[in-house]
C-alpha cells in the first residue's frame, strides 16, 4: 500500500484536498485519497441544479466560475461552441466554449463569452431612471 503526502481541509461543506493553514503535511494511503476525491465528484454530480445543452444533449454541470464551468469527463471528453446554461428550468447563459480539456476526471471548458438570458427584449435606446412605468389612457 502506497503512501503519499496529502492535506486535507475540512470546511463547512466536507473534506477537500488542499494546502492546510498550518502546512502540516499528512500522509494517508493513495486509495483513500482517491476514494475521498470519487466522493467528493459523486456528491457534486448528486446536487449540481446546473446542465448544458449543446447539440441536443444535456450534461450536468459541476463547477460553474465567470469563464468557465466543469463537466464530468464521463459525458464527454470534448466539447466546442454555442452551448445554453440552465439552473432547473430556467434559461441563465448563453456561452461560447473555445477550448475544453480534461483534468482529473473533469472537462474544463473556457467561455469566450457567456451572455445572460433576459426575460425581455433588449433595448435599443437609453432608458431615464425618472422615465415612467407606463401611462394612463385619455378619458
Amino acid at each position: 500500500m502506497s503512501q503519499s503526502p496529502v492535506n486535507l481541509i475540512w470546511t463547512g461543506s466536507g473534506l477537500r484536498l488542499g494546502q492546510g493553514v498550518d502546512g502540516m503535511q499528512s500522509f494517508f494511503p493513495k486509495e483513500l485519497v482517491d476514494g475521498l476525491a470519487a466522493s467528493g465528484l459523486a456528491q457534486a454530480r448528486k446536487k449540481s441544479r446546473l446542465r448544458a445543452e449543446a447539440g441536443g444533449s444535456s450534461y450536468p454541470v459541476l463547477r460553474l466560475w465567470p469563464d468557465g464551468m466543469a463537466i464530468d469527463a464521463e459525458h464527454t471528453t470534448h466539447l466546442r461552441g454555442l452551448v445554453d446554461i440552465y439552473d432547473g428550468a430556467r434559461h441563465i447563459f448563453q456561452c461560447l466554449i473555445v477550448a475544453s480539456g480534461v483534468e482529473g476526471g473533469l472537462l474544463t471548458c473556457s467561455f469566450k463569452r457567456a451572455t445572460p438570458v433576459l426575460d425581455r427584449a433588449a433595448l435599443d435606446y437609453v432608458r431615464r431612471e425618472d422615465a415612467p412605468a407606463g401611462y394612463l389612457p385619455r378619458a
